[in-house]
């Protein structure tokens, strides 16, 4: 039996969620001092998370024994709003890697979502679904919530435009293809078989033009047609035909079901060869000892408000979630990057200084040459052992190291740009999470 303190906590909870919105979002199950026990998405956030807490409830039966013992920690709860259920079911992702909520079971592996990779720089591409995209290789969409509905999707696309999805190096100039022979899908009129020189290069390569609009556009026509042929399917009482055409308009449609690239990054997937690219960067910071522990700071804000700093921490080239920590700014008011940075900083490495945790081999920076000067400045003001340093402006790329005005100039291949991209990324995007967090608390409270 709930005791009086517990019944009180949960009417203060219900009233709550009464001002909760009815769209897609995120909710965030905490206890004492903010801590996150759970994070879960909902079509309609103030209808699922009310379904916790409705009194007689018995969560028990309905939930299980963990959840129920979940919500017996739990002193608040807060919300995201997101602009859809598939940007909802993204960002779950993306936060439960970040937080790792004791009540979340799933998501908390390195787990990605499908794209759909068209290799637009060979002379007859392919299109593919992957979970490792190659950088630079051509057009890419997603990420994807589901890979099932992808791959249906891909055989009605295939029927349509007739690409090929296999993984055989075709070039233009092989005269050797006129005497290959086909697969089974040119037969059944599935792919234009440039394997085979059925199609010359430039007329395949308007059909991946037109496969490129079409997935970039509302697909409009394509639907027409499709509406079109399943209505006369269904006149002529040719049912099994219609629901075929009423299929394929659905899966089509699920095309939309998607985030995009830059905004559901998943940097994960875009990795460089951590070996490779910590060896380059040894070399190419003229360092006696190998790179081992790398670490990033960003600092998120809007308008000045709500400031947050981030810390992620990379290990032999791989993120090492555990060392990611999180700031929120406390003695600086307004917009002031460079001393947000140096309180962060301060913050930071008064605990290694004190030896309670190791140095890093490399410290990054979000920013351009300010912002490296006033780190640098802040390690020498608390008598920090001399240490590589270095910051990644986003507009040009640029990288700075002390003692040079002019910033490094790196192919956008290297091995070595690439790390430090991922780990610049990977701190802006954990900064930006937490700091959309602590706006939705700020606004939750103003409505209470």
């Amino acid at each position: 039996m709930a005791s009086k303190s517990t019944k009180d906590r949960f009417e203060t909870i219900r009233e709550k969620i009464k001002a909760f919105p009815t769209g897609p979002g995120l909710y965030f199950m905490k206890a004492r001092r903010d801590t996150v026990l759970y994070i879960g998405k909902a079509k309609n956030l103030r209808s699922r998370v009310a379904s916790y807490f409705q009194p007689g409830s018995d969560l028990m039966s309905s939930r299980g024994p963990k959840i129920l013992e979940m919500i017996n920690k739990v002193h608040t709860v807060d919300y995201l709003e997101t602009k859809s259920e598939v940007d909802a079911v993204l960002q779950e992702a993306r936060l439960v890697k970040d937080i790792h909520p004791p009540y979340n079971t799933h998501l908390v592996d390195d787990k990605t979502f499908p794209y759909l990779e068209i290799t637009t720089r060979q002379d007859f591409p392919g299109v593919y679904i992957t979970r490792k995209p190659k950088t630079g290789a051509g057009k890419l969409f997603g990420p994807f919530t589901g890979v099932k509905d992808l791959r249906a999707v891909l055989v009605v696309l295939q029927k349509i435009f007739k690409f090929r999805t296999c993984n055989l190096q075709i070039r233009a100039d092989d005269a050797k293809r006129r005497f290959f022979r086909p697969c089974l899908l040119y037969s059944i009129k599935q792919c234009t078989a440039p394997c085979g020189a059925r199609i010359e290069k430039d007329e395949y390569k308007q059909v991946i033009k037109d496969l490129v609009k079409f997935l970039q556009s509302k697909r409009s026509t394509v639907l027409r047609q499709l509406k079109r042929q399943m209505t006369e399917s269904s006149s002529a009482m040719d049912y099994e035909a219609a629901a075929m055409y009423r299929d394929r308009i659905r899966l089509i449609e699920r095309l939309d079901d998607r985030g995009t690239v830059e905004g559901n990054v998943q940097p994960e997937v875009f990795a460089p060869d951590p070996i490779e690219a910590l060896a380059e960067l040894q070399k190419i910071l003229k360092l006696s000892e190998s790179i081992r522990i790398i670490e990033g700071f960003d600092i998120a804000h809007i308008g000045g408000t709500e400031t947050v700093g981030a810390l992620v921490r990379f290990i032999d080239g791989r993120p090492f979630k555990s060392g990611y920590r999180r700031f929120k700014i406390k003695t600086v008011k307004g917009i002031d990057d460079y001393a947000c940075m140096a309180e962060v900083v301060r913050r930071r490495y008064k605990h290694a200084l004190a030896g309670e945790e190791l140095w890093p081999d490399l410290i990054l920076i979000d920013g351009g040459l300010g912002h490296l000067h006033t780190v640098a400045g802040v390690l020498k003001e608390m008598n920090a052992p001399a240490g590589a340093l270095a910051s990644l402006a986003k507009a040009q790329e640029e990288i700075f190291i002390l003692g040079s005005d002019k910033p490094l100039k790196l192919a956008s291949t290297t091995p070595a740009r690439k790390l430090l991209q991922y780990v610049r990324d990977e701190a802006h995007r954990f900064a930006q999470h937490y700091h959309h967090i602590l706006r939705t608390k700020k606004v939750l409270s103003r409505k209470r």
